[in-house]
């Protein structure tokens, strides 16, 4: 994402779209209002980011057409292998606007510390085909991919959940799913410049006091999600990020179960973090891995189902 995310994003106009909810009461006028709603969460930029530069020769191409997916519809992404064929991988979960291509750049820096990266554009960017996104269907993404992730890694005790920004609260729920599993099959996550909820960073941006989250379809709502993953947690956020408050990083982190580590890199932006916290980026990534893994809670459904 640019560094004018949020207003290019339209969180600006959510007020507004609220109080229009609060008149409309139409159904029809609901939908279109939601459509609208979701244009400006998503906020796509076709063809690709200007800084991009082509892939590097290891990356693979794939497409994926579960059986689920309407016709024409597939997901498209990338998978970067890391030199050594037994290192760690990481399932990479973007945030909104760019697709791929704008992401290579952080991609290529978790590949120089030494993961294999898995990649994914979520429906409706790039080159994965599909209905304008809703945060129903971008879950179901990060779900999919996490099938041809686990193929890729077979190691549980190798595998970590990267989501930024918006793709952190789709990295919180899909690890919240992932978490009722026993055993675990997944080695933590990561989390970078992401939010509480979406109502929280739009209020946040309009400085309102209309009731946002009750008039948002769109939730995000990762701070009721993460106290329950289950799982060692990294969360990062950039001092200097001037379009999601590191105040949100913080909060999430408080709520969130041990093992956990916040980093705070002074100076850093919404999309720098990585690039400025340098050497400690790559320490708290291996603290990460190296952290004992919590006592795993038994919920009736695993005791029933197993692995399942």
């Amino acid at each position: 994402m640019s560094s004018r995310f949020l207003s290019r994003l339209g969180l600006r106009w959510f007020p507004l779209l609220c109080m229009a909810l609060l008149i409309v009461g139409l159904p029809v006028g609901c939908a279109v209002l939601q459509h609208k709603e979701r244009e400006l969460v998503f906020r796509i930029e076709p063809g690709t980011a200007s800084w991009y530069s082509g892939l590097p020769k290891a990356v693979q191409e794939f497409e994926l057409k579960p059986a689920s997916f309407k016709s024409g519809q597939n997901i498209h992404g990338w998978w970067y292998p890391a030199a050594k064929a037994d290192a760690p991988a990481i399932l990479y979960l973007h945030g909104v606007r760019w697709n791929l291509t704008g992401q290579l750049f952080r991609i290529e820096q978790l590949h120089a510390l030494g993961y294999s990266v898995l990649a994914i554009d979520y429906r409706g960017f790039g080159q994965s085909h599909g209905e304008l996104p809703s945060e129903t269907t971008v879950y179901e993404d990060a779900r999919i991919a996490w099938e041809r992730f686990q193929v890729l890694q077979p190691d549980p005790s190798k595998r970590l959940i990267y989501g930024h920004s918006l793709g952190g609260a789709v990295a919180i729920d899909l690890a919240a799913e992932l978490g009722k599993q026993t055993p675990l099959p997944v080695r933590g996550l990561v989390i970078e410049s992401t939010f509480t909820s979406l109502a929280d960073v739009a209020t946040a941006v309009a400085n309102t006091s209309l009731p946002v989250r009750w008039l948002l379809s769109q939730k995000f709502d990762s701070i009721d999600k993460i106290a329950a993953i289950h799982m060692p947690l990294l969360v990062v956020h950039g001092l200097a990020d001037q379009y999601v408050p590191p105040r949100f990083s913080q909060q999430l982190f408080e709520a969130a179960q041990e093992p956990k580590r916040l980093l705070l890199v002074p100076g850093a932006t919404h999309n720098n973090s990585m690039s400025l916290a340098g050497r400690n980026y790559g320490q708290a990534l291996d603290s990460l891995m190296q952290a004992k893994m919590p006592p795993q809670v038994v919920t009736h459904s695993t005791a029933r189902n197993g692995d399942s």
